[in-house]
């Protein structure tokens, strides 16, 4: 219990840049925006309300897509399904429980983590509840699904494999978390029945989905100082697989690029991030904790560019969308940065409640989700 609430304060007081001790608040704000040249615009083309979005929690709800379907839920637990051609909703469930993340979503299931460490499991065609199961506690990332097995990482640092068919619990791999972490979860990753977790202790962990037998393990950032504070090397923004390659960055630590055969280390550069980054061809970016955005070479870790205009202001992690780097932020802008120099070229305001989790990119359109629950889909215009 002191753990959580520890936790809970630590994000506040990272997330908003506030004075730790006293009530005077010495700390910089967030930056102002600025004039730019418009070179794109973001032109709506659908809009749902799917509730109240994450209910002012630092909670990790995302729009999920699937097929021809958009999943979403709010805080209340209620989950949604809207067609993603034009946001007509096809089916709402209410669960009554408190999601705390979600929506999940595969192979006819929608999944939801709860706050009351429990993982719901939804029939995606009609939002149906087909089981309830119990886990060891808070659940703040995504839950996942690989062929017939659920697998949900937790705070108290265990991964759980469920059935995909029941619940019932197949195998749990249990990890001791420090006494001070950033609250949050990175999502677990899974490729070809590898699940790739990050902890909060500064270590990545594959296994194998089925049995949960650990493959490797490898160290991306190494606790260091006198202080519990300054030991934190969380593991929350999800990691990337690109070319066999995983691209994981840890809070006050590394930011490394891994062999996934075998977990070894490829590169490393010093980096403090927990928002998120992306990955194309030849770049890796990055938001780090002061939301300054960064452009990588993939191949070495070198910089390329770093954008400073949006300091402060707490943005998600950046997606790449028809050219640009898109990355919301606390007032609820989106924000579309050039690829080729990080130059701000476009904007649009979301949702006044801000922006938490980073936009979906499907081809020249974008999908975002705000944390007042407003579900916007945008194309990406030229500005001629």
């Amino acid at each position: 219990m002191i753990r959580g609430v520890i936790s809970v304060v630590l994000s506040l007081a990272l997330l908003s840049g506030c004075s730790w001790f006293g009530d005077k608040d010495n700390s910089e704000p967030p930056a102002k925006l600025k004039k730019f040249d418009e070179q794109v615009r973001l032109d709506e083309l659908w809009s749902r309300d799917t509730g109240v979005g994450t209910d002012g929690q630092r909670v990790k709800l995302v729009p999920a897509v699937q097929g021809d379907r958009v999943y979403t839920v709010d805080r209340k637990g209620r989950a949604s399904a809207y067609k993603l051609d034009d946001g007509k909703l096809i089916w709402r469930s209410k669960t009554g429980v408190q999601v705390s993340a979600g929506p999940g979503v595969d192979e006819g299931l929608v999944l939801l983590g709860t706050s009351d460490a429990r993982v719901l499991a939804l029939d995606a065609k009609n939002g149906k509840l087909l089981w309830t199961s119990q886990v060891s506690s808070e659940v703040l990332s995504v839950p996942q699904r690989y062929e017939g097995v659920i697998i949900v990482q937790t705070v108290d640092g265990n991964l759980t494999g469920l059935k995909a068919d029941s619940g019932k619990r197949i195998w749990v791999h249990d990890r001791t978390v420090p006494v001070l972490s950033l609250r949050g979860t990175s999502t677990p990753l899974i490729t070809d029945g590898v699940v790739l977790a990050g902890f909060a202790s500064g270590k990545m962990v594959a296994l194998d989905a089925r049995s949960g037998r650990q493959l490797w393990e490898a160290v991306i950032a190494v606790p260091s100082g006198r202080s519990e504070l300054q030991r934190m090397v969380d593991v929350d923004a999800d990691p990337v697989v690109r070319d066999d390659v995983l691209y994981v960055v840890s809070f006050q630590g590394q930011l490394a690029a891994v062999s996934l055969q075998n977990g070894r280390l490829l590169w490393s550069r010093d980096m403090s991030a927990y928002a998120g980054m992306a990955v194309d061809f030849q770049q890796v970016y990055v938001t780090d904790e002061l939301s300054n955005v960064w452009a990588l070479d993939r191949r070495t870790g070198a910089s390329l560019w770093k954008n400073s205009d949006l300091q402060r202001r707490a943005l998600t992690g950046p997606v790449v969308a028809e050219g640009y780097v898109a990355v919301g932020d606390f007032e609820g802008y989106v924000h579309l940065l050039s690829l080729i120099d990080g130059a701000i070229s476009g904007r649009q305001r979301v949702d006044r409640a801000g922006i938490l989790e980073p936009p979906v990119a499907l081809d020249d359109r974008l999908l975002v989700l705000g944390a007042g629950g407003e579900l916007v889909m945008y194309r990406l215009s030229p500005v001629e």
